[in-house]
């Protein structure tokens, strides 16, 4: 007679490698989420990248602007005026030449046509009319770096109109039409969060969202006016902090003191200030020593 409550050893053993391949299961998908999750720790360190952009080329004629062949050495984007804010035909193509030899990746800087207010200065014009002057500057650099067998990485309108289009659904939506269709290759730079950003989205072209680190931030996204005392950050470290926040955290301190989330894809510095050069070398070893690789947007 078979005693039902003491199994056979035959029985025993069945059940001692089932149990026995049920840990080794768990324990093979504990070992799995483990691995995962520290390649998602890794994969988070190591994706950190941000480019560092600066607006170049702003000389013009026997006026000299910034220090521009130096601070490329510490940029991986530059942005190259096209003849309407600021820079001239010999500019354009010297700074061209310089960004290629530094190996920089170049875009088009477009502006309004005010050279006395370095494009700064907003004016009245129509999305037709915004179009046409983006086209018709992209189309002045494509020239020198035609004659270089370089390609254009970006564009990025200055000043007055970058400021007017982050706004202006209709003037974001020509530029970003005058882009598309020079090159839907080309990378459209725009103010993080903005209706520019938004209309390069909608029309599939790769976008970057842009952060400044010597600017002041309002508690919609914007920038400051350039016309009130707080729109400039003077102080490198507090420019640096601001970055390194925007870059690892994607938010922004307003001067409302609120909390503003923002995509941070590329850093923009100038190049006219004061302390350009030094600012640029700074901000580059600051963010790299907080683990943050510094990269054109296309590399």
């Amino acid at each position: 007679m078979v005693n039902i409550l003491k199994p056979p050893l035959c029985t025993k053993l069945i059940m001692l490698e089932y149990i026995y391949h049920l840990k080794l299961k768990f324990l093979i998908m504990e070992l799995s989420d483990a691995k995962a999750l520290t390649y998602k720790v890794m994969e988070e360190k190591i994706l950190k990248k941000v480019d560092l952009n600066c607006d170049m080329g702003e000389s013009f004629g026997r006026y000299t602007l910034g220090e521009q062949q130096d601070i490329l050495k510490y940029v991986t984007s530059a942005n190259i005026a096209c003849g309407f804010h600021a820079g001239d035909p010999s500019v354009m193509k010297d700074t061209v030449k310089f960004a290629i030899e530094k190996g920089v990746r170049i875009g088009a800087h477009p502006g309004l046509p005010d050279l006395v207010g370095f494009g700064r200065r907003e004016m009245t014009i129509t999305p037709r009319e915004a179009y046409d002057m983006v086209v018709y500057q992209i189309g002045a650099l494509q020239g020198f770096l035609t004659v270089h067998n370089e390609k254009m990485q970006h564009v990025k309108p200055h000043g007055g109109l970058y400021n007017m289009a982050a706004k202006d659904k209709e003037l974001a939506a020509a530029i970003a039409q005058a882009v598309y269709d020079v090159s839907p290759s080309l990378v459209l730079f725009g103010l993080a969060g903005s209706q520019l950003t938004k209309a390069g989205e909608r029309l599939g072209l790769t976008t970057a969202h842009e952060v400044f680190a010597d600017r002041t931030y309002q508690r919609d996204g914007t920038l400051t006016s350039r016309s009130e005392a707080d729109a400039l950050i003077t102080d490198q470290d507090e420019s640096v902090a601001q970055v390194v926040k925007m870059v690892t955290k994607g938010s922004i301190t307003s001067q409302q003191n609120i909390e503003v989330p923002l995509k941070a894809d590329t850093i923009c510095i100038h190049g006219d200030g004061a302390h350009a050069l030094d600012f640029a070398k700074y901000i580059n070893q600051s963010l790299k020593e907080n683990g943050i690789v510094v990269s054109a947007i296309l590399n």
